[in-house]
This record gives C-alpha cells, sequence and structure tokens, in this order.
C-alpha cells in the first residue's frame, strides 16, 4: 500500500464494526461517500487487499510499443548517440516520423545507464541588493554596443553612469567602441556636475580592471597588479571600485540600457538625428527628461558626493614612466617634449620622469610631483588611449656585434657546418685518455701499482 493507502484499513474496519458513520471516514479520507461505500464492500469481501488500488502492477496502456520502444533504442545508441534528450526528440519526431515525448527518451536514456548530456543545477541563490541610501554613495558604470542611430547606421557604443541611490542618469557618451576614451569622458562628466563618488561599480572590463595573469617581478614582489590607467585614476581620487562577477549584480545599469534601447533609439528616429555628433548633442535633453520621469528621491536626502580636486584634468590621465634622452627631450610614440632646464642648468639627461597624456590631448611631463613642460593637444581629433610600455634601456642592452643570419641563408649554412665541426672536435674524450685520469699524486701511485708491467 502507498502512504495515502495505509491508514484505509482501520478507518474501514471502525466502519465496518459501526464505531464511525460513512460521512466520518469520507471525510477523514477525502473522499465521497459513495468511493467510502465501494471501499466497505471491497473490505467485506476481499480484505485489506480489496483496498489497494485496481490499476496497481498493470501496466499503462499509454506505454510504448516494445517494437518502437526497441527501435528508438537502437537509435539513441546509434545514429542519435550523444545528443541531448530534446534534440534526440525533434529528430525523432522530424526525421523518423516517430511521436515520442522528452519524458519518455529520458526514460530510455536512463534505461542504457546513459547520464544526461547536460546536467541540470539548482540555481544559484541570490538576494536583492539595496540600493544605497545617500546619492554619490555609488556610480553604475558600463557600456551597451547597438545601433543606437537605426538598423542602417553601424552599431555604437554608449558609455554610461547611473547613481545607485536615485537612479538618476548621470552621464552618457557615444563611441564607435567601448574604450578609455568614453569612459574617461563619462567620469569627467560626472567629476565636474555632480562630484566625486565614494564607489564605482562596474564589470570585469580590462579597460577599467586588470584581469590578466601576467605578473612582473615588482608586482610579484609588492603582492598586486599595477592598477590600469582609469583605475589609477580612481585610487588616486580616492573612489573605490567594486568589480561585479555577474551581469544580474549590475542589474539596474542593465535595465537601463533595455529602455534606452527602446526610448533613446525611438527618440532619435522622431527627431531625425542619423549622425554621432547630432545624437551626442541631443543626449543632454533626453538624460534630463528621463530624469524627470524615472529617477527617485534617495532615503537620505545628504548627499554623499565630494568636491573634485584643482588638478583634476591633470589627474585624469594616462601615465607612463620614461628616460630622458641626452638631448633633453622625452618621447611618447610620436610626440615628443622638450624639457627646459634645470635649477641652476642642470641636465635631466639618463633620469626618469613621468608623463601624463590628459583627456584633453595635454602632454605634461613631471618629476617628484612638479611638472617640468607642458606640450598642447595635437591639431587633429585626439582620442584618449593606452600606449605600451618601452623598456628601460638598461634592461635590454643593445647587440653590439653583427646581426645574425638569417636561417636558410648561405651565412646561416657556413656557420651551421661549422658549429658541427666544432661539436665533433669537442667530443668525450675516452675513459683511458689522460685528461680523464686523476690528478692526486697517491691516485698516480696507486695506478702505477696497479698497472702490469709492459702495460
Amino acid at each position: 500500500m502507498s502512504r495515502k493507502e495505509v491508514v484505509r484499513p482501520g478507518l474501514v474496519k471502525a466502519l465496518v464494526a459501526g464505531q464511525l458513520t460513512n460521512r466520518q471516514v469520507a471525510t477523514a479520507l477525502r473522499l465521497s461517500i459513495r468511493q467510502v461505500q465501494r471501499l466497505k464492500r471491497r473490505f467485506e469481501a476481499a480484505g485489506a487487499a480489496g483496498l489497494v488500488h485496481r490499476t496497481r502492477g498493470r501496466p499503462s496502456p499509454r506505454r510504448l510499443a516494445p517494437t518502437l520502444r526497441q527501435r528508438v533504442m537502437d537509435l539513441l545508441q546509434t545514429v542519435y548517440t550523444g545528443l541531448n534528450d530534446c534534440h534526440v526528440t525533434e529528430k525523432l519526431r522530424e526525421v523518423e516520423g516517430l511521436r515520442v515525448g522528452r519524458e519518455s527518451v529520458r526514460q530510455l536514456r536512463q534505461a542504457l545507464g546513459w547520464p544526461a548530456k547536460h546536467p541540470r543545477r539548482a540555481p544559484r541563490h541570490r538576494r536583492r541588493r539595496l540600493p544605497q541610501a545617500r546619492a554619490g554613495s555609488l556610480v553604475l558604470l558600463d557600456a551597451s554596443p547597438a545601433a543606437w542611430l537605426g538598423p542602417a547606421q553601424p552599431d555604437l557604443t554608449l558609455h554610461g553612469a547611473i547613481d545607485d541611490a536615485s537612479g538618476d542618469v548621470l552621464a552618457l557618451h557615444l563611441r564607435p567602441a567601448e574604450d578609455l576614451h568614453g569612459y574617461a569622458i563619462v567620469l569627467e562628466t560626472v567629476f565636474t556636475t555632480r562630484g566625486l563618488p565614494v564607489a564605482c561599480y562596474g564589470d570585469g572590463t580590462t579597460i577599467l580592471v586588470r584581469s590578466d595573469p601576467h605578473w612582473s617581478l615588482d608586482e610579484e614582489l609588492r603582492g598586486a597588479q599595477d592598477p590600469t590607467h582609469l583605475g589609477r585614476v580612481l585610487a588616486d581620487l580616492g573612489i573605490g571600485y567594486i568589480r561585479a562577477r555577474s551581469p544580474q549584480a549590475k542589474g539596474r545599469i542593465e535595465r537601463l540600457w533595455r529602455t534606452l534601447q527602446d526610448r533613446l533609439i525611438a527618440e532619435l528616429r522622431l527627431q531625425g538625428i542619423t549622425t554621432p555628433a547630432g545624437a551626442q548633442a541631443f543626449l543632454p535633453v533626453f538624460i534630463a527628461d528621463y530624469n524627470r520621469r524615472f529617477a527617485r528621491l534617495p532615503a537620505d536626502p545628504t548627499p554623499a558626493w565630494r568636491r573634485p580636486p584643482r588638478d583634476l584634468p591633470l589627474l585624469l590621465s594616462c601615465r607612463y614612466t620614461r628616460t630622458v634622452a641626452p638631448d633633453n627631450t622625452v618621447r611618447l610614440g610620436p610626440r615628443w617634449l622638450q624639457l627646459p632646464p634645470g635649477p641652476g642648468g642642470r641636465s635631466y639627461a639618463r633620469t626618469r620622469v613621468e608623463l601624463r597624456e590628459c583627456l584633453d590631448g595635454c602632454l605634461v611631463a613631471l618629476r617628484d610631483g612638479r611638472v617640468l613642460a607642458t606640450a598642447p593637444a595635437p591639431a587633429a581629433a585626439f582620442v584618449l588611449a593606452p600606449r605600451a610600455h618601452s623598456r628601460h634601456p638598461r634592461a635590454a642592452p643593445r647587440r653590439t656585434g653583427p646581426r645574425p643570419a638569417a636561417p636558410g641563408s648561405p651565412q646561416a649554412r657556413v656557420s651551421l657546418t661549422a658549429l658541427t665541426a666544432l661539436a665533433q672536435a669537442l667530443r668525450r674524450p675516452a675513459r683511458q685518455h689522460p685528461w680523464r685520469r686523476g690528478f692526486a699524486a697517491r691516485q698516480r701511485a696507486r695506478a702505477r701499482l696497479l698497472t702490469p708491467e709492459g702495460g
């Protein structure tokens, strides 16, 4: 008997003895009175065995036919081996013409002793993160590529920042792709219009955090990797960075992108804007309208924004360490900067200085925190991008000898022949060679005693 049927014999026996009524037993078993009367007759005829369900042990009328069952199992072991249950079900219906359900395929696979191709795991427990109470406590950063100017235009990437406490859109900027320049402009807009936040929250993009496994010797000794350019900027401004481990962790700004891909694209189409410059000029108007409609008041009206420093343009930059040339110039890629004489007319040649490439394109040279020289921005449109770090001149000594011959050239073949002859000449000497004998006097005397006469 099942767990539901095990209580029936005692109640029906009390009913037959007249201790209970049909209604009382029906209420206890959650059955109708007519069904209780049937159970009473079956108990009087066959005892407790008559209370077992009549279909117990009988095959299901909806079971697969033995021939169909065997054919499906043969196909599972030959043609459709390695496919998941849903895929096999589709193939059986569309290719083989066999109307078999997914559950039947799963049971046949289990009968063969095969595990599922993709085991199902229970969803991980997630806890809703409450918004910050004060505006400026947390700023969410992200970028979203989409066809912002319409399906006929190339995709652009919209960089943005929102306040976690109020949901205000703080800044938006369009770029051809997700890059350092877009995030730097967004951060500059937030810093100059609102202030410095307590922390920023974003994903693990290499523009904001280091995710590579490469460690230099200095980093291993220090126990931490050097931050990225923007990571160094946030550290100097006293702004923490929290890395999200999943898209759901930064779900508020992800939902913002979904809303903007619906509303902003439609607004740009209604305004007839088809150029990135026109879209960028329209974004402040859209942000004001969006915040008026969807922003909310923070739980704590006291803001947490801080005033930015006066040298914010100098801090919001990419930083490099370079060696000054003998003519007191320092180079960063194709750009170079002439350093003036130091105190007392001293030279900065062969010293290490810090170069900062600012967001507006200005190039600044510093030493010990003091500005030595400044170069204006280039005439063309400037894009702030990280540059490759140059090696120190003493780190890799310059080659003074002749350049090696190219592989396959006659010089290389001649040198290979010479190396082969040298290797044959430098073979290990034989065991009886004088070079392999001991040099101690005692060993020589012992060798003379053991050597027979005339040997």
